[in-house]
């Protein structure tokens, strides 16, 4: 079975810097589409970054310049550095996972999901 699991939320102060990874098993993960979504309390899912199985990106425009995404395909691993943290980030953010190679932010059609890792920002 495929398997997500995130770390690396925490609480941090306005304006520092948090790194999310997302350790994936159960299947080979270098042509998934793969991103990261987030949900604060009262809002839907948001799509944040996403990255296709070719190496391509995507941001939502709210973090562009601040974060990055990325994959370890040897160790199948995907990466969410977010840097000057802003308190709106706050949220659960979650990864997702897809067999099909680029699903963008069509955030109702990845086929996996973690559990979810809370960042809270102040």
């Amino acid at each position: 079975d495929v398997q997500l699991v995130e770390s690396g939320g925490g609480s941090v102060q306005a304006a520092g810097s948090l790194r999310l990874s997302c350790a994936a098993s159960g299947a080979t993960f270098s042509t998934y589409s793969m991103g990261w979504f987030r949900q604060a309390p009262g809002k839907e899912r948001e799509g944040v970054a996403v990255i296709n199985g070719g190496g391509s990106t995507s941001y939502a425009d709210s973090v562009k310049g601040r974060f990055t995404i990325s994959k370890d395909n040897a160790n199948d691993t995907l990466f969410l550095q977010m840097n000057s943290l802003k308190p709106e980030d706050t949220a659960m953010y979650y990864c997702a996972a897809d067999p099909r190679w680029w699903l963008y932010f069509r955030t109702d059609e990845y086929a996996y999901w973690g559990q979810g890792t809370q960042v809270t920002v102040s």
